[in-house]
C-alpha cells in the first residue's frame, strides 16, 4: 500500500502564520531540474527546483533540499540511478520529472516511457514521500519540435493518470502558455532562460498550496517582433549550432552529463549549499 496518499496540505495559517508541511525535499530529473541554462556561481546552475527550494526554505529555518538531477539522463538512467538514493534519504517531498530526452529520441514509445515513469512514482509513493511531477512542455512554437508535440501529448495524458492514480501534485508545463515567449527559453530553445525558471518555480509553488497570487503567468514587457526573414536566420543558426550538435550526440552515444555527478546530493540546509537561492 502507498503510504499517505492524500496530497498533504502544503500550508495552514492561523492569524496570519504560514506552517511548511513540507521539511525536506529532493529533485529527480535531467537538465531541466539541473537548471540549465541559469548560471549559478562557480559554473554551477541555479534552475526553478533551487529557486523552488528558496522559497520554501524562507518558511522553515530548518528545511533540507538537494538535488540529484544531471543533464542529458534518459528515462531509465533517472529511475536506476536517482531514484534509490531518493528513497534513502527519506524526503518529505519528492519533484521527478524526466523521459523529455527519451521523447526527443526518434521512434522511442511515450507509452513504454510512462510504465517506466509509473513504477518510480510507486516506489517513491511506498517509501512514504509527497511526490509532484510534470508534463511535457507544449513544443508548438519550437521549429524542429513541432513534429514531437502529439508523443508528448500522449506522455502526457500518461503522466496524467498515474498522478491521479498516486495522488501526486501536477505542474501543468503544457498549459503554460506564458511559457511560449522566447524570453522564457535560452539561446538553444532546448533549456529555460533564468526567466523561464523563475516562472516554474512561482508555479511548482503555487501547485504546492503555498501561493495563490499567479505570479508565475504575469504578462511579459511588450517587445518588438523580428521581421521573418531575421527570424528564419535565427532558425537556421539555431539548428546549426544546437540541433545538430545534438544529433550527433545521440548517434555516437554520448551525453552532457557524462562522468558529472549531482550538484547536491545530499540533504543539507538551505543555507548549507554552495549556490544557495
Amino acid at each position: 500500500m502507498h503510504a499517505d496518499q492524500s496530497p498533504r496540505s502544503g500550508a495552514a495559517g492561523r492569524e496570519g502564520d504560514v506552517v511548511l508541511r513540507w521539511r525536506s525535499l529532493v529533485s529527480l530529473g535531467d537538465s531541466f531540474t539541473e537548471g540549465m541554462d541559469d548560471p549559478g556561481p562557480a559554473d554551477t546552475y541555479v534552475g526553478w527546483a533551487d529557486r523552488l527550494a528558496g522559497l520554501m526554505a524562507r518558511q522553515a529555518p530548518e528545511f533540507r533540499y538537494a538535488n540529484l538531477a544531471i543533464r542529458g539522463k534518459m528515462l531509465q538512467e533517472i529511475v536506476d540511478e536517482q531514484v534509490p538514493l531518493a528513497i534513502a534519504l527519506k524526503p518529505d517531498l519528492v519533484t521527478f520529472c524526466g523521459g523529455g530526452n527519451d521523447i526527443l529520441v526518434p521512434n522511442s514509445d511515450p507509452d513504454a516511457l510512462a510504465e517506466v515513469y509509473e513504477v518510480a512514482v510507486a516506489d517513491l509513493r511506498a517509501a512514504g514521500s509527497d511526490v509532484v511531477i510534470f508534463t511535457g512542455f507544449d513544443t508548438r512554437s519550437t521549429p524542429l519540435l513541432r513534429s514531437i508535440r502529439g508523443k508528448v501529448a500522449i506522455y502526457n495524458s500518461h503522466l496524467w493518470s498515474i498522478a491521479e492514480r498516486y495522488h501526486c501534485r501536477m505542474v501543468d508545463l503544457w498549459s503554460m502558455h506564458v511559457l511560449h515567449d522566447r524570453r522564457a527559453w535560452s539561446e538553444d530553445r532546448l533549456h529555460l532562460s533564468p526567466q523561464g525558471h523563475q516562472r516554474v518555480a512561482l508555479k511548482a509553488y503555487e501547485v504546492l498550496g503555498l501561493a495563490d497570487d499567479h505570479a508565475w503567468n504575469a504578462p511579459w514587457p511588450l517587445l518588438e517582433q523580428a521581421d521573418w526573414v531575421t527570424q528564419r536566420k535565427a532558425d537556421l543558426k539555431w539548428a546549426r549550432e544546437h540541433v545538430v550538435p545534438w544529433i550527433g550526440r545521440q548517434l555516437r552515444g554520448e551525453s552532457m552529463g557524462d562522468g558529472l555527478a549531482p550538484k547536491r546530493p545530499e540533504l543539507l540546509p538551505l543555507a548549507r549549499c554552495a549556490d544557495e537561492v
